[in-house]
């Protein structure tokens, strides 16, 4: 049986894992921004902390916090504070986030810097905040939940794109840091799931919508309008493959969660593919020549 510490579990995606987690036997520390997620919670599982995933000092907290919950027989790792004692952690999902829709040049300073501490500072400070138990125990698996659109971004959404992708970088060079040490990391890039991301819950848009993007934002806004509760992703057939990538002996580093992530996917590999070999003598044409004296 595992221990989950899952950010974000009062909807979508998130409260999918929390369900599957918890009908597999494992035991779930999950966050919310505020309420109480719909889950049973008489079998002693089951952890639920408050948190603002854009308070730094809040989320490594909750970290430590989440580490004393699952156990009292360790010790707290080097830079744990006096008192700490450490269960063990499993996995840990960074799920919590939000998207922000809209032109690029529409967008405030205010809601690129919230939506960046939320999607990128706040699953880095659990990361950093993790890391030293994770360590400790010579075992553990992070997945961070990005999205489709951080690998193939498109118009419409390029904030939330570059916060993704974003995360999705941290991801792949982390893998290759902790390596070494025993533990895994796996990013998770889901197409549209058919949960209420695209709600007022879990979106935000920039205002207001310029008709000199008519062509593209305004098309994008209009699909994306018209796709909720019409998209192809079953939130629970996601939450039980991620518990099959978490319990694989080789578990993948970028794993895409839908067929429209997929195809997504392959389209921007053929693009960039193409586009290579189309400018590859300019891009070898910049070395010194073999010959160059050093």
């Amino acid at each position: 049986m595992k221990t989950w510490f899952i950010t974000g579990i009062s909807r979508g995606l998130g409260l999918a894992l929390a369900r599957a987690a918890l009908a597999a036997g494992d035991t779930v520390i999950g966050t919310v921004r505020s309420g109480t997620p719909e889950l049973a919670t008489d079998s002693g599982r089951l952890h639920v902390l408050t948190l603002d995933m854009a308070d730094g000092p809040a989320v490594e907290a909750a970290v430590r916090r989440a580490f004393a919950l699952a156990g009292d027989n360790a010790a707290p790792p080097a830079g744990g504070k006096a008192g700490d004692r450490a269960g063990t952690i499993d996995v840990i999902v960074n799920n919590a986030g939000y998207g922000l829709l809209g032109a690029i040049e529409q967008a405030t300073d205010a809601e690129v810097a919230q939506l960046f501490a939320v999607d990128v500072f706040g699953p880095f400070r659990v990361v950093r905040a993790a890391l030293p138990y994770l360590r400790a125990q010579g075992s553990g698996h992070i997945v961070n939940i990005t999205s489709i659109a951080g690998r193939a971004p498109g118009p419409g959404a390029g904030l939330y794109s570059a916060a993704k992708h974003a995360l999705e970088g941290l991801s792949a060079s982390l893998a290759q840091e902790v390596a070494p040490l025993g533990l895994k990391v796996t990013a998770v890039a889901p197409g549209a799931f058919r949960t209420d991301f695209l709600s007022d819950h879990s979106i935000r848009r920039s205002d207001p919508e310029s008709d000199a993007y008519g062509a593209t934002v305004g098309r994008s806004s209009a699909a994306f309008a018209a796709m909720g509760g019409r998209q192809v992703g079953d939130p629970e057939r996601a939450a039980r493959a991620i518990l099959q990538a978490v319990a694989a002996e080789t578990p993948p580093l970028h794993l895409l969660l839908g067929s429209d992530a997929l195809r997504r996917a392959r389209a921007k590999l053929d693009a960039v593919v193409e586009e290579m070999n189309r400018w590859e003598a300019v891009t070898r044409s910049t070395d010194f020549p073999a010959d160059a004296p050093a």
